[in-house]
């Protein structure tokens, strides 16, 4: 059940799957659609369960920039192609730190999840990632 305050971030949640060479592995994302909801992200938080994690919509797709202010755990940050297609992983980011996160290139979403969750699962560039967001589900 989610909180009041977590619901007022971002209530909806999805169920979002990355086909891997290992297998599907399968996530339930927070969707962060609105300019506050993607300004805030995982800020403030003090955990994130295994399997959880927030997806950012970017649409149209474009360069895109994160950071990790004010977030406590460190995250691996999927780049996701319009395609579905993962462009880069930046992995174990670093809490609290103010350095931009560059997508290298053009995508449509993010997908934070727990760092070290790339690494776990095999998770790579140019895996699928079957979603709404981008036509794959």
């Amino acid at each position: 059940m989610l909180t009041a305050s977590l619901s007022a971030i971002a209530a909806e949640v999805q169920p979002l799957e990355i086909v891997t060479k290992s297998g599907v592995h399968v996530f339930s994302v927070e969707m962060a659609k609105t300019e506050q909801e993607r300004a805030t992200g995982l800020m403030y938080r003090k955990e994130l369960a295994e399997g959880r994690g927030m997806l950012f919509d970017f649409s149209p797709e474009q360069q895109v920039s994160m950071w990790m202010k004010n977030t406590f755990i460190p995250l691996d940050m999927i780049f996701i192609r319009s395609d579905g297609r993962i462009l880069r992983i930046a992995e174990n980011t670093e809490p609290h730190s103010e350095k931009i996160i560059s997508s290298g290139g053009l995508a449509k979403g993010v997908l934070e999840v727990i760092g070290g969750t790339a690494r776990k699962y095999g998770i790579q560039a140019g895996d699928r990632v079957a979603h709404p967001l981008f036509g794959t589900r």
